[in-house]
């Protein structure tokens, strides 16, 4: 078995291969390109290869390509490994020549590859929750540029159908007028994109039970279960909901010494659409009492935005027994509301807000 270590770059990676004594074969700088890496596998062949490298910016082709030559592929955690092998001298060199020792002693800390329909879901799920960021952002600037002139529009929304006649109504002077139209079209094209993606999203989820699961528990819609699933993608390597929520960042950080132990804020380490999304769940106005009187109990000593965090969490453990169990998770099983069906409306309602339960967040 030879063990390689690749410091993958945008442009340019090195490349170390060790034998499984820990002898230097190969040490090389390459260009960034299948064709280059193949190069060097070929070098090496026809003995067996173990490929290691970090989750660094651009990593997914690099992927697809170990898994298309049928190499063994192993993704070190970057955090983790620097804290494994920190040393005085860094370079790329010597960070491949350690990842690739790593994997030889069996000390590698791993992340998970997601494979190509996982990658492929996440990127719908995420695209269209940055539009819609985007989209939040412009939406602000028209507020903005309303105050500056102490404008008080006479509509909950301005960005409703009535919303847009006051907005064309007020007067404004040249620059600003200028500056609220192209605001404005700039939503309208986003506001498509958005709906395209609606529709890509429905499509790709079309007849996935774990859906109805996640849509049982309160806060939850269709757009939220689509993040939750693109993000999570295999349950099952988590072994507990502890496990998925120091994933999501939502567990605290610890620091303990002896018989001293202090726990500080959320780690906020992890995969930040699924905390963002399990926030944003959290932020809705809960009917279910349980639910209710948990945010209220921790608000009255703790304050509302670490009861919003903690009913985050909670959240994100029903909806890990959701996705574990058939029947969804005993609080909100899926047979409790199986006369509830996800509306096609809801979705095209919910195109001016950010991902949520399909109707308000």
């Amino acid at each position: 078995m030879v063990y390689l270590g690749v410091d993958l770059h945008r442009k340019r990676s090195v490349v170390t291969a060790l034998a499984e004594d820990g002898t230097v074969l190969l040490s090389r700088r390459i260009a960034s390109r299948p064709e280059d890496f193949r190069r060097v596998f070929g070098e090496l062949e026809p003995r067996s290869l173990s490929v290691t490298f970090e989750a660094t910016y651009g990593w997914s082709w690099f992927a697809d390509l170990l898994a298309d030559a049928g190499i063994e592929a192993h993704m070190a955690h970057p955090l983790a490994t620097k804290a494994i092998a920190a040393g005085r001298v860094k370079n790329d060199s010597v960070d491949a020549r350690t990842l690739a020792h790593l994997l030889r002693t069996n000390l590698l800390p791993e992340a998970w590859i997601a494979p190509p329909l996982v990658r492929e879901r996440r990127r719908l799920a995420r695209t269209r929750t940055s539009l819609v960021r985007i989209r939040s952002r412009l939406q602000c600037q028209v507020h903005a540029i309303l105050a500056d002139h102490c404008v008080q529009p006479a509509v909950d929304s301005i960005f409703g159908a009535a919303g847009r006649r006051f907005l064309q109504t007020v007067e404004l002077p040249a620059v600003d007028r200028g500056r609220v139209d192209a605001a404005l079209r700039l939503m309208d094209a986003i506001t498509a994109e958005v709906i395209a993606l609606d529709k890509e999203l429905r499509a790709a989820f079309a007849g996935d039970e774990r859906i109805r699961r996640l849509t049982a528990i309160p806060g939850i819609g269709f757009l939220s279960a689509a993040v939750v699933l693109a993000e999570v993608g295999e349950l099952g390597r988590f072994r507990s909901p502890d496990q998925l929520a120091s994933w999501a960042g939502l567990t605290p950080t610890e620091r303990s010494s002896d018989e001293h132990t202090r726990r500080g804020h959320i780690s906020k380490q992890g995969s930040r659409w699924l905390r963002w999304v399990m926030v944003e769940a959290a932020s809705r106005r809960f009917r279910d009492p349980a639910l209710r009187r948990f945010e209220e109990r921790i608000a009255s000593r703790r304050g509302k935005k670490i009861a919003r965090v903690a009913l985050a969490r909670r959240l994100l453990t029903l909806s890990f027994y959701a996705l574990r169990d058939q029947e969804g998770c005993r609080a909100f099983p899926v047979r409790a509301r199986a006369s509830r069906q996800i509306r096609t409306g809801a979705l095209a309602g919910s195109h001016g807000l950010p991902v949520g339960d399909g109707r308000a967040n």
